[in-house]
């Protein structure tokens, strides 16, 4: 499939600061994609040269066949195909929803502007907010309204930057889901910037992970969480729990014992797993309770292993601190990482 968007090794740099350095993506058709990061790590700077209110130093952006920016020249945003939303919506206060939706639709007729407002307006459930103010709005009712206002010129391309930061807890998770699902109906292509990766992985068909300025790992949200190309990656999707370990002829060993460890050289090594892959296992290693914390579904153990601390969920009545449990995972889950916190070829783990 070709690609709708693509950038070709894009830096941005600000006096001596690289906010983005050497990025490469792809974003193909009908598909959300999420870029995931820290605050400051260059998301925001991305999105901008997409968009063309930022110009790449070094580096290509394409839009289907087109080269939209270079340090030859660039596109303007208006001829880009591009709707952009940033999180605080800015709607125009002076205009009724309408009339926000329609701004941008010059050279229709009023007829033709006023049927194609309201279709966007029934299309994400809006429409009976058609002569309300913005400031009478709710968050996410100024969200859709953003969101329609951007798709009315047809844009081949939607990118919202952190579009869900202002909702709060349920509010938030039933906004998100509704929106999102309209979008998939539309068939539209968007480009999501956030910083929470529990919102990432619940909205990406496409999950771009960026630190420092750099892309680190792009893939489907599943094998992204699962084969991370590094502990900088791993632990942008959450909490790793990370086993020291040394290599000796083909083998690893760690506090959870003397195991496989094909592609990785002699010397110092690192077991990465998520939390979820410990578990409670009779015959498995011995660990010692630190501390216990009541979680809804059980408890959440903190344990010694062998110097390291480690969670386990507890769904049994929890040990008391000072007590030894016994602790297995799953090898499957387990991803083995050299010294500089690196991948391995395969990075998984086999059993043996």
């Amino acid at each position: 499939m070709t690609p709708l968007l693509e950038l070709r090794q894009v830096s941005r740099r600000f006096g001596a600061r690289t906010v983005v350095d050497a990025a490469s993506l792809k974003l193909f058709p009908g598909r959300i994609a999420c870029l995931l990061g820290p605050s400051g790590c260059g998301k925001s700077t991305l999105l901008r040269m997409i968009a063309g209110l930022e110009s790449p130093d070094l580096g290509e952006i394409h839009i289907g066949d087109r080269v939209v920016a270079s340090p030859a020249g660039a596109l303007p945003p208006e001829d880009r195909g591009i709707g952009l939303v940033f999180q605080d919506n800015a709607l125009f206060p002076h205009l009724d929803v309408q009339a926000n939706v329609g701004f941008g639709l010059t050279g229709l007729s009023r007829a033709d502007r006023t049927q194609k407002v309201l279709r966007l307006l029934d299309q994400f459930q809006i429409r009976r907010l058609a002569s309300e103010w913005p400031h009478s709005l709710s968050g996410g009712e100024q969200q859709r309204v953003a969101i329609a206002r951007a798709l009315a010129r047809t844009p081949s391309l939607l990118l919202l930057d952190e579009p869900f930061s202002g909702l709060d807890g349920v509010l938030r998770e039933s906004v998100r889901g509704a929106l999102l699902e309209d979008l998939r109906r539309l068939g539209t292509t968007v480009l999501v910037v956030t910083h929470d990766p529990e919102e990432a992985m619940a909205i990406a068909d496409d999950l771009i992970l960026m630190s420092e300025g750099r892309i680190l790992q792009a893939g489907p949200p599943e094998d992204v969480y699962r084969r991370p190309v590094s502990l900088i990656a791993a632990r942008l999707l959450g909490e790793l729990v990370v086993v020291p370990g040394e290599v000796a002829s083909g083998r690893i060993e760690t506090p959870l014992g003397n195991l496989s460890a094909p592609g990785l050289a002699d010397g110092p090594a690192q077991l990465g797993l998520r939390p979820e892959a410990l578990v409670p296992a009779e015959g498995g290693v011995p660990a010692t309770v630190l501390g216990r914390r009541f979680q809804g579904d059980g408890h959440r153990l903190t344990l010694d292993l062998g110097g390291v601390r480690v969670p386990l969920t507890w769904r049994m009545d929890p040990p008391e601190p000072g007590a030894t449990v016994c602790v297995g995972f799953r090898p499957g889950d387990a991803v083995l990482f050299n010294q500089d916190g690196e991948r391995t070829v395969s990075g998984r783990l086999p059993s043996g």
